[in-house]
């Protein structure tokens, strides 16, 4: 190992929380002159994924996940994928979301429970697409919103963890005939990236990649789209999501790669490890989900909690046997 980078990870375990950011992103710049491949301090061993219905659905945190997988094959690192489809952090709702049967579900009321049960040496938080409820920029919902990333933010580094916050996936107005609110989530892509600086957060950028990507494509193809309904990016929009985070953490060797089954290419049974880990996550994440008693209606019943690491570990042996 690179001996800086050996110095930064060393003191990152025993730095006070204070200074655990500028540390933390020393280690994500050094890895990135160290080595090809994305890296994560020792320390962290397992990741949370926060977020709405495009984290519940799973494809660009399983694809993190692979990445981890074949490229650190001896590590263990549990990936835990607790995303809740409508959820809000800014704690607001449309009149009639859900058809009138349910508001959306706030972050706030889950938040303690999710720390406490999964206790994440690492969270990736993607918000924002609901936060502003499809309608016009205003002032008074980006406070909320700004106020429920805070919240968030210190909830998450008061349980002893590190966070790193994604600015809100590209929503498509012209699909959705909704360009007003294309723009609200440009505001508030801007304000995170804009934390870096003010409060020394970590803030990976997708809704710029996102948003130029489509842009470029639509030079091409007029009708272009990654995201049918606007909002819910296929296979493509979540490889780019994946991509940008992996690429945040210092993975070089996935730069060119247009797609997740790139960044399989060359690796011995990585489509296949790719399908376990999606097989995996799919299981668990209704697992956690229900262990952690959410209060949004209409979510498939999860196994128990130890049911489901039953099952899990026996995915990860397959896993292990195909390395």
């Amino acid at each position: 190992m690179n001996r800086t980078l050996r110095f930064l990870m060393i003191h990152l375990a025993l730095a006070p929380r204070s200074i655990t950011f500028a540390l933390l992103a020393m280690v994500f710049s050094t890895a990135v002159h160290a080595q090809a491949q994305a890296g994560l301090p020792p320390k962290i061993k397992r990741v949370v994924f926060l977020g709405d219905s495009i984290t519940y659905l799973g494809q660009y945190t399983a694809y993190v996940e692979a990445y981890f997988k074949t490229r650190y094959p001896a590590r263990t690192i549990e990936f835990i994928n607790v995303g809740l489809p409508s959820e809000t952090v800014s704690g607001l709702s449309e009149p009639g979301h859900a058809g009138g049967t349910f508001p959306r579900p706030d972050l706030k009321e889950r938040l303690a429970r999710v720390l406490a049960a999964t206790k994440p040496d690492l969270v990736f938080a993607c918000y924002g697409m609901n936060d502003g409820i499809y309608l016009p920029f205003d002032e008074k919902r980006f406070a909320d919103f700004q106020t429920g990333m805070k919240h968030m933010h210190d909830a998450v580094k008061a349980a002893n963890s590190e966070i790193i916050h994604l600015t809100p996936p590209f929503f498509d107005g012209t699909k959705t005939k909704n360009l007003a609110y294309q723009d609200t989530l440009d505001h508030y892509s801007k304000w995170l990236l804009d934390q870096r600086n003010q409060q020394h957060w970590v803030v990976f950028d997708v809704h710029g990649p996102m948003t130029d990507f489509i842009n470029e494509n639509r030079e091409i193809d007029p009708n272009f789209v990654y995201a049918a309904d606007g909002v819910h990016p296929n296979d493509l929009g979540h490889w780019i999501i994946a991509k940008q985070i992996l690429l945040g953490l210092g993975a070089k060797d996935i730069t060119n790669a247009t797609t997740a089954q790139d960044m399989m290419t060359g690796v011995p049974h990585g489509e296949e490890i790719l399908k376990l880990v999606q097989r995996r996550e799919d299981m668990l994440k209704d697992a956690w989900l229900t262990s952690t008693k959410h209060l949004r209606p209409g979510m498939k019943q999860g196994l128990p909690l130890p049911e489901a690491h039953e099952k899990a570990a026996e995915i990860e042996k397959e896993i292990r046997n195909l390395h």
